[in-house]
């Protein structure tokens, strides 16, 4: 039997096969999946109700199984009663025998001090320490001003670390007193506790020792052990490099000197410290097999397990073929213990389940390992060591170059290890030529700069999962979906809005853009820059918006077209200036609204258009364009429009960009060109018309043998338009005909620009408002106007979009909203329009809307971000390096500066499920369908072949497990259900007839809970803040009150009417 768990249990009944020696496994309530139970004969439950680490100390319930099933013997193997005197008592007591040393020897030497007397009797040097078990901190302190620091205390009854504390000043010594007595006691059963002076940076070298029933003692030369951390070994060498030859025979013949001393009988080993003057000290004797025993074995060729066997039926070493002379040291070998423990966080041990195991095999290794395969649990009750992992070589270095390509061969996911640790120890060459000390980790802090594990398949195998359970992560607006058919995939990708790029693809955009220069070097490429606002919807230092021309520059990006969505002229000056200054080409663009050819709207009259381009051109732009978001430059406008540019600059080109929702895009567009436009914008046939650009096939096809004439071939077109026309098939659930079928004229009414029109339909169904879109469109008509007629383009679109869904979701009309300004919770965008924070629109601000929204809110005054400090860019890459770790570029720091939360969400999604962007876009979107199989290329030459095989049913956890076959292999995943945990919990809803009940105005997140209950809030303070869809809002409190209760905290998903809290009066 042996009375121990895990892979030390496994060597024993591994050593008794091959011995003919039937074998029987004792295990916990908490181990019946181990693979110990497995690996025996038979096996049987001990500790009934006891806690898990006390299952195994019971010595009761061990000895009554080893009765009832006729054990002969029990090996105790390491930890837990390997060196409890009573334990090998109990043992010879019940007529069984006890693989070590008599009880007798054990207890002498697992009494440190008694082993130290010994050890003085048998003239072997020793650390000034305690003569006996100290019984009170009183007499530490008495030590302490007798020797001095540092001091060390030491649990009487064990090692392995536990209950051990260096003190190095006065004031630490009580508390480490206190907590090495407690470990102590919780560890071996026994407080008891010496101290010994402490030696500073010694190295730890044990020799192994083997004694018979006859006196007769041999060494099996030494090992190095000095790669510890907190005491606790964790990379062990034998023999000890670069140890002087007559120090080894010393250290050799003291050892045996002292086993014969006390009649040692078995295995065991001596453990010393060796100070840097070359003096060897005592410190105790470990009367077991220890767990680096392997590296002895490897470089004698003397199986330890085999001998403690034979030794225990009473043969003697001489009749074990071991004699001294014939010992001789054959190479090196080197053991890692691979733990689940994360050096990145002080070693803390990781719980969970192994989803991979793959070992490193190979000449050279040797594995010890216990439950280490695909679907163990990791508990967190017992040792984190995972498996042993022995190399040998002919010398260190070549061990460990062996070691060091086993370990990159693991494959172990689920759990972090310490495998990028030992890898660090086994490169460093103080470690490869030099000697290491007991404090090589502390002093070497490099071995922490970990290289990040990729497990890029593994999680591209939760993402599916997650998909194929709980749907898209993308939120999707029409319930249909991508068509089967994949098209011939063209040469290049398609770029994406650099924040749609993180925020719902899940791709980095400057990967893209470099990815797109590196195949089309020769072609410009153009970007939209929103002046002050760069490519984000808010106001930005200076600095941040000159530094992101620069980068994207450097990025290959040569065209900016800038503008600002409200025409504000010093916006759009800072902008020209930044990307002037990047060395790209500058081209200005105004932002169209109203119509120049109707003499009744006279705020944006053709006057007004000219003098902000005379401005523009005054100021330096390259090109000059109209951006014309909602499709409202009509043929007589466009004429008038750029007629009267064309004069007024003959020479500077102009470039002409609208939407094509009324239908009228084309004969626009080509009105355009006979004034004078030099560039106008079109898209590929199957994605031109309606909220899109006009038609390229129908413009190449209308100026086909005119002086406009565009050159391209209509059939080349045609065999463009035949790939986007399969693929706009895959995007279904987001195609804006499953409502709209045609042109609408009605764009001239509510000018919605055409991006934000598909944005809005999408936005609507997602708050469950998709049947009320026509009241939207109607509403956004009112908020434009209660916000006083402004340019709609993104971001002052997307103002008026979340006004006018916010009166579609209460009810309000316009007046009611004019008349009720000063209580109403309106979304943040919209406060921060008023306050100033976008800029000044033509005309000024609306009054006195803007005063009964404000009240008393701070005003921005100019241009918004004057005001801003600059951006310390080296502050936000060393928070970035330490969120995620050194991999971060200067564009990761960019897009942190532009989109901080996308940023970190974006991170934290690729960390969870890897590189989405290798998937096909209908595997992304929808999942893979049951059996289906596929491939996905990480990079080149690594391809996953990947099948998918099976959904499991809920567990109790709210979870699902995924099976695949990846690469020939099953791999399974535990996902999350989603629909399923919601379902579990029912969120109450507020009673619109209970007037301090506060309800979630719109389905969304909670991004922040500003009051807590107890806490007397003002009418119209903020209570909460909600985020849905781009857009966040502030719920102000209805009344005055104190809050009562709080229903939410940050990250609650609400639907509509969900409690936020409750405020009594």
């Amino acid at each position: 039997m042996v009375a121990n768990r895990g892979e030390i249990a496994i060597r024993v009944f591994r050593a008794c096969t091959e011995l003919g020696i039937r074998t029987v496994a004792v295990y916990s309530e908490q181990d019946t999946g181990q693979m110990h139970r497995q690996k025996a004969d038979e096996a049987y439950l001990i500790g009934r109700g006891l806690p898990p680490v006390a299952a195994y100390l019971h010595i009761p319930d061990i000895i009554k199984v080893a009765k009832e099933n006729n054990v002969d013997a029990i090996h105790p193997g390491y930890g837990f009663l390997s060196e409890r005197a009573d334990f090998a008592q109990a043992c010879t007591d019940a007529g069984v025998r006890f693989v070590g040393p008599p009880p007798e020897i054990v207890r002498k030497m697992g009494d440190k001090v008694e082993a130290r007397t010994i050890a003085i009797r048998a003239g072997v040097p020793v650390v000034p320490g305690t003569d006996a078990p100290i019984a009170s901190l009183q007499e530490a302190q008495e030590f302490a001003n007798t020797y001095g620091f540092p001091i060390i205390f030491k649990a009487a009854y064990g090692g392995g670390g536990r209950g051990m504390r260096v003190v190095r000043e006065y004031e630490e010594l009580e508390e480490n007193y206190q907590r090495a007595y407690s470990e102590a006691l919780a560890a071996f059963g026994n407080g008891a506790l010496f101290v010994e002076k402490f030696i500073e940076k010694p190295r730890h070298i044990e020799v192994q020792i083997l004694g018979d029933k006859y006196g007769n003692v041999m060494h099996l030369y030494e090992r190095d052990c000095s790669i510890q951390r907190r005491h606790q070994k964790v990379v062990e060498i034998a023999p000890a490099a670069q140890l002087d030859p007559h120090l080894r025979d010393r250290l050799t013949a003291d050892s045996v000197n002292l086993a014969r001393q006390v009649g040692y009988e078995n295995a065991g080993t001596v453990e010393f410290l060796v100070d840097k003057h070359g003096k060897h000290y005592f410190i105790e004797v470990n009367s077991r097999l220890q767990v680096e025993h392997t590296v002895t074995e490897e470089i004698t060729d003397v199986d330890l397990v085999h001998a403690q066997l034979h030794i225990c039926e009473g043969r003697s070493l001489h009749e074990l073929g071991l004699k001294q002379d014939k010992i001789r040291i054959n190479g090196c070998a080197i053991q890692c213990r691979v733990t689940t423990e994360d050096p990145a966080r002080g070693f803390q041990p990781d719980t969970g389940r192994l989803e991979v195991f793959r070992s490193g095999e190979g000449m050279g290794i040797r594995l010890d390992s216990a439950s280490a395969f695909q679907g163990a649990i990791i508990s967190p009750h017992y040792d984190s060591l995972l498996v042993k992992v022995i190399a040998s070589g002919k010398d260190l270095p070549t061990a460990a170059a062996k070691m060091n390509r086993a370990l990159a061969e693991f494959r172990i996911r689920g759990v972090k290890t310490n495998i990028p640790f030992l890898q660090n120890v086994l490169s460093n060459d103080q470690f490869l030529y030099g000697t290491v000390d007991t404090q090589f980790i502390d002093e070497n802090q490099e071995l922490f700069n970990l290289k990040p594990v990729q497990n890029r398949a593994q999680k591209l195998l939760h993402y599916l999962g997650h998909v194929m359970v709980n749907g898209p992560t993308t939120p999707i607006p029409v319930k249909a979906k991508p068509s089967p058919v994949d098209p011939v995939v063209p040469m290049v990708p398609l770029g994406a809005t650099f924040d749609v790029a993180m925020r719902f693809l899940y791709e980095c955009p400057w990967r893209r853009l470099q990815e797109l220069r590196a195949l089309m070097p020769n072609i410009p490429f153009q970007m939209l820059l929103r002046g002050a606002n760069a490519v984000g919807y808010t106001n930005y230092p200076d600095n941040a918006v000159f530094k992101f021309c620069e980068v994207a520059k450097e990025n290959g990006m040569d065209i900016f077209r800038v503008f600002d969505s409200l025409n504000y002229l010093p916006n759009m000056l800072l902008g020209m200036e930044a990307a002037g200054a990047a060395g790209g080409v500058v081209e200005a663009a105004i932002s169209y609204t109203g119509d120049v050819s109707d003499p009744m709207r006279q705020k944006y009259s053709l006057q007004y258009y000219l003098e902000l381009a005379e401005e523009l051109v005054k100021a330096g732009t390259h090109i000059l364009a109209i951006k014309d978001m909602a499709g409202l430059l009509k043929p007589q406008a466009s004429r008038q429009l750029v007629g009267a540019l064309r004069n007024r600059f003959p020479d500077m080109p102009i470039h002409v960009h609208t939407h094509d929702t009324a239908g009228a895009g084309v004969a626009a567009m080509l009105a355009c060109a006979e004034a004078g436009a030099d560039i106008v914008d079109v898209a590929v046939d199957p994605m031109a018309g309606m909220t899109s650009q006009p038609s390229m096939g129908a413009i190449v096809a209308c100026t086909k043998g005119t002086k406009f004439n565009t050159g391209i071939s209509l059939e080349k077109v045609f065999d463009y338009s035949e790939y986007w026309e399969v693929a706009r098939g895959l995007y279904a659930q987001f195609d804006c005909t499953a409502t709209m079928k045609s042109g609408n004229a009605d764009v001239y009414e509510n000018e919605i620009p055409g991006g934000q029109y598909t944005n809005l339909h999408f936005q609507a169904h997602s708050m469950g408002l998709g049947n009320k879109f026509k009241e939207v469109k109607k509403a956004y008509v009112e908020a434009n106007k209660l916000l006083g007629d402004l340019i709609k383009v993104t971001p002052s679109s997307k103002i008026v979009g979340d006004l006018a869904q916010f009166m579609v979701q209460n009810s309000l009309t316009r007046t009611e909203v004019e008349e009720r300004a000063d209580e109403l919770s309106f979304p943040l965008s919209v406060v921060e329009f008023l306050q100033g924070h976008v800029g000044i629109p033509h005309g000024g601000f609306p009054e006195p809307l803007r005063s009964k929204v404000l009240k008393s809110l701070p005003r921005v005054e100019g241009r918004p971000g004057a005001s801003l400090p600059p951006l310390n860019f080296e502050t936000l890459e060393k928070q970035l390096r330490e969120a995620h770790g050194d991999d971060i570029t200067p564009e990761d720091v960019m897009s942190a500066a532009m989109y901080p939360k996308v940023f970190q969400e974006f991170r934290d999604f690729a960390n969870t499920f890897g590189p989405v962007d290798c998937l096909n876009t209908r595997l992304f979107l929808d999942g893979p369908k049951i059996a289906e199989e596929f491939e996905v290329e990480l990079e080149r030459g690594k391809t996953l072949h990947i099948k998918a095989l099976a959904l499991g049913d809920l567990n109790k956890a709210g979870q699902r497990e995924v099976f695949f076959e990846l690469n020939g292999q099953l791999r399974s995943v535990l996902v999350r259900d989603t629909v399923a945990m919601k379902e579990m919990h029912f969120h109450p809803k507020a009673l619109k007839d209970v007037r301090g009940q506060i309800g979630a105005p719109m389905p969304g997140k909670v991004v922040e809970v500003k009051v807590k209950a107890g806490q007397k809030v003002e009418k119209g303070q903020p209570l909460c803040v909600l985020s849905a869809m781009k857009m966040e809002t502030v719920v102000n409190s209805p009344l005055a009150g104190t809050v009562a209760k709080v229903y939410v905290t940050p990250d609650s998903s609400l639907e509509g009417d969900d409690l936020i809290l409750e405020i009594t009066e």
